[in-house]
């Protein structure tokens, strides 16, 4: 992505989040492709970037999805993709296109890549388990580590804060059996996933959330073609108004249309068809009959060059190709014209158009009646696609607005932050997506007769996610529920039946035969709830039986008044014919119930008492069904004890790669203190603080354990290397100590003497400018002066006659927390505040003193009489002074 638009991208979520202190967590997207990953994270965290691409542990943006095992180790991403030449069998790639795929498809997809992977055919499920050195693996394991080790690099991106939620991109043609399989590797990982995103709705996302669609709707294709597969999705984005704080704003939308594929054309069958020229070539140079395709070794050394090539041929009308020791200790050599390479693709051309071409033709709309057609994913760089498109389409410029590796991770992020709940946006871009497959359900049982009830489309294609539904079945016998997709001629890659899910409905001839004695009112039925997953997974969710049952129940006649008697005689039999059942909606543990009304004139004397009188009924009756599921295959849930199992695998290998990266580290600590110690024993500080003796006993300590570091030490633990690093400290950190100290304590000194100064000045300000301190806490400090002085003279004395070699007589630790203590005293002391200056109140004289004194008296008496006086018939005025002084009293204790 252009670095002006990841700014732009990047300053407008910004100004979305909102409340970003009420969480420190984070989101993630996970972009899983058949050749690469990618990550995204939405962070709240202050000072970073709101949302950004995770950088994996060689500061790349993207990863190789490669799991490798050998020498004992488990190696992930970059570090399989090294050795993915010398030892092809033992790094396993294509993970995501294999899992939850049948044993036979695994095998013949891998025999067309050329990997030739130890793999066999899982008993119960029929998928591929691929043996390694260090277990044996399903793909979801696999996937599973793949998801982990990425989750670690969003952690790292967000220095900490936890990244537990996420959302994992799909391509738009895997299916239920294959989403669920993806689902399980996440919950190995411990991933908590949102949901599953179709990858064209992350780039729809990131292509619509900084545009403003109010003034005008327009529709979009993105157009993607990547390592594996080819897809064109249409995608319609408009704008629509509502309401929020009482004022009208427009929301921006976007709703999937429609989208169509090619499982099998991408990047990687182009450069298939440049390893077949290659090894034509090389077999015709090498000649006796040899063929290189045969040689696992051979053919991956010659599939990475060629994917060089290609990369080569997209910016040049020619590119070399060179492979050391190809075959038997030979080179091969050799070069080809991007004309040459065109003309070897000339049939993927027009089939890269047809997806294309099938959304234009489904839709009915015309080419100008699309807005734009976006190319995403790393093949569309090839310049005979693009020609081809622009032929096509009649344009002579494509767009390519987004980032072609980064979009789809970067507005998968943004549904992240969407539908997690630690994060909010101010506002959203409205996603409505479809789904890629239609879904019908088959019931099957005794007495259940082959029609449209039995079978039944519930699901069309583009469908909007989520969903839910439920169908009824006339049925009083337990029966077999399956889900299948529509047609035979639309599945996903690898698919050899329609259907993908079976369970088994039961309880419903049980709750039949319970009820068989009443009087059903209607035939017994089964209700189907079904549920169509944001991740685009359809399933049943729960089954219950209905039964209606219609029966005379007593209930208590209305209060009557004598006048009206009559006339309520004679609709009582009115009132009780089937004209007037009523109906309720009870439970299986109802045991249904009667209604009372209340009459206004039952309190009246003239009313009597009726008794009872009966009424027809109507009660239903929900039972809930247990479902069991009968699914086989690849399909199959894992039972807890399998996944239980898998887990302790993964997590067991965690912790070995765990010990393996901590042994790393202290092997290189150890070798680094090693090699940095020698070069620093040599130099002329350490000669002054250490004997010769001394060095040499520790130039033999360091030749010792480096002897070990490369004979038996190869194969240590590390807690072996951590007890010989902890050793050779024990014997160097004194000795550079004391080099140490041979800078740092003159430098402490002569800090310590600089404030003794300035202690002194402060002092003698004391006297001038604040002479209310205290005389004892003065001489305190001056006391405390005095023995910092004594004490710095008599170490330094002692440090003069102490050989470097020893202990010194005092640190620069040590002076400092002198000068520490020091400054704290003379800081308490220059803190003590000024005394507030006493008032003295005026002294009368004699004579004003026994005049006040008489007036005060009189005046008293006065208001004494006043108050006698007024006692009686007190006027508002005084009720008024009275209130008023009682407040100013409160005051006054206030």
């Amino acid at each position: 992505m252009p670095a002006t638009m990841l700014f732009r991208l990047g300053l407008f979520l910004s100004l979305l989040l909102v409340n970003p202190i009420l969480s420190q967590s984070a989101v993630s997207s996970i972009d899983l492709g058949s050749e690469w990953f990618k990550i995204a994270v939405v962070n709240l965290k202050p000072g970073q970037p709101p949302i950004s691409i995770a950088i994996n542990e060689m500061s790349k943006r993207k990863t190789p999805s490669l799991v490798a095992f050998h020498s004992g180790s488990r190696l992930i991403g970059e570090e399989a993709s090294g050795i993915v030449a010398r030892y092809p069998n033992k790094v396993y790639s294509h993970l995501r296109d294999l899992i939850s795929k049948p044993f036979p498809h695994v095998s013949k997809n891998l025999e067309s890549l050329y990997l030739s992977y130890d793999i066999s055919a899982d008993e119960s499920r029929n998928v591929a388990v691929f043996r390694t050195e260090k277990g044996d693996f399903t793909a979801e394991e696999l996937v599973a580590m793949l998801l982990k080790y990425a989750l670690g690099f969003a952690v790292t991106h967000t220095r900490g804060a936890p990244v537990k939620d996420a959302v994992v991109t799909v391509p738009p043609y895997m299916g239920v059996t294959e989403r669920k399989g993806l689902l399980v590797a996440a919950e190995l990982a411990g991933i908590n996933v949102l949901a599953l995103v179709n990858e064209h709705s992350g780039a729809a996302l990131q292509y619509g959330i900084d545009k403003d669609f109010s003034n005008g709707s327009r529709h979009v294709i993105f157009y993607d073609m990547g390592a594996g597969s080819t897809y064109a999705a249409l995608v319609y984005f408009s704008a629509y108004n509502t309401k929020e704080f009482g004022k009208t704003v427009s929301t921006n939308q976007f709703q999937v249309k429609d989208v169509r594929w090619d499982a099998e054309l991408g990047g990687e069958h182009m450069e298939l068809r440049l390893v077949e020229y290659f090894a034509d070539e090389f077999n015709k140079q090498l000649g006796n009959g040899v063929d290189i395709r045969k040689s696992p070794k051979a053919m991956a050394k010659l599939k990475k060059q060629v994917k060089r090539t290609k990369e080569i041929l997209s910016a040049n009308t020619a590119a070399p190709i060179s492979v050391e020791s190809i075959y038997d200790d030979r080179d091969f050599r050799s070069s080809i014209t991007r004309e040459k390479f065109e003309e070897l693709c000339d049939d993927l051309w027009e089939k890269a158009l047809v997806p294309l071409k099938d959304v234009l033709t489904h839709s009915g709309l015309k080419i100008e009646d699309i807005y734009a057609v976006e190319l995403i994913g790393g093949a569309t760089r090839v310049p005979k696609l693009q020609a081809k498109l622009q032929e096509f389409l009649g344009r002579k410029e494509l767009d390519r607005h987004l980032d072609s590796d980064e979009a789809i991770a970067l507005g998968a992020s943004l549904h992240a932050a969407n539908i997690s709940d630690g994060i909010k946006l101010n506002r959203k871009l409205g996603m409505i997506d479809g789904s890629p497959y239609g879904y019908v359900i088959e019931v099957d049982g005794p007495d259940l007769p082959k029609d449209e009830s039995t079978k039944q489309m519930t699901i069309p294609r583009m469908k909007k996610l989520p969903s839910k539904m439920f169908r009824s079945i006339v049925h009083n016998k337990d029966f077999e529920v399956s889900l299948a997709y529509e047609s035979d001629d639309f599945l996903p890659p690898g698919t050899t039946s329609r259907i993908f899910s079976q369970y088994a409905v039961s309880g419903l001839a049980d709750a039949s035969e319970k009820y068989a004695s009443r009087n059903l009112s209607a035939p017994v039925k089964a209700n189907l709830h079904f549920s169509l997953s944001r991740s685009g997974i359809f399933s049943l969710d729960r089954a219950d039986a209905v039964i209606e049952i219609t029966e005379w129940v007593e209930v208590p006649r209305k209060n009557l008044t004598v006048d009206n008697s009559t006339s309520a005689s004679a609709n009582t039999s009115t009132e009780s014919g089937p004209s007037s059942t009523e109906e309720s909606d009870e439970k299986l543990n109802t045991d249904g119930g009667s209604s009372n009304t209340s009459d206004p004139g039952a309190n009246d004397s003239s009313t009597i008492s009726p008794g009872t009188e009966k009424k027809l009924k109507k009660r239903t009756f929900r039972v809930p069904l247990k479902i069991d599921e009968k699914t086989a295959g690849p399909g199959a849930s894992l039972s807890e004890e399998t996944f239980s199992e898998a887990k302790s695998k993964l997590e067991a290998l965690d912790k070995k790669d765990e010990e393996r990266r901590r042994t790393a580290e202290l092997k290189n600590s150890l070798e680094g203190y090693i090699y940095d110690t020698r070069d620093k024993l040599e130099s002329e500080d350490f000669v002054k603080i250490s004997t010769s003796q001394e060095r040499q006993s520790f130039i033999e300590k360091l030749d010792e354990v480096q002897e070990w570091l490369y004979t038996d030490g190869e194969d240590a633990s590390a807690t072996q290397f951590q007890e010989h690093l902890d050793k050779l400290k024990a014997i160097g950190d004194p000795i550079f100590f004391r080099c140490n100290e041979l800078t740092a304590r003159p430098a402490a000194s002569d800090h310590a003497r600089k404030y003794l100064n300035e202690v002194q000045q402060i002092e003698r300000g004391w006297e001038t400018n604040k002479s209310w301190l205290p005389k004892g806490r003065i001489d305190e400090v001056l006391n405390e002066i005095e023995k910092v002085k004594n004490w710095l003279n008599q170490k330094e004395a002692e440090q003069k006659n102490t050989p470097g070699s020893e202990k010194p007589a005092f640190t620069s630790e040590e002076v400092y927390v002198k000068v520490f203590d020091l400054q704290d005293k003379v800081n308490k002391v220059n803190k003590i505040p000024k005394p507030k200056p006493k008032i003295e109140k005026p002294v009368k004289n004699e004579t004003e003193s026994s005049k006040e004194k008489a007036d005060a008296t009189n005046s008293t008496e006065e208001g004494k009489e006043q108050t006698a006086a007024g006692a009686e018939n007190p006027s508002a005025d005084e009720k008024a002074d009275a209130q008023s002084k009682d407040h100013e009293s409160d005051h006054d204790e206030l």
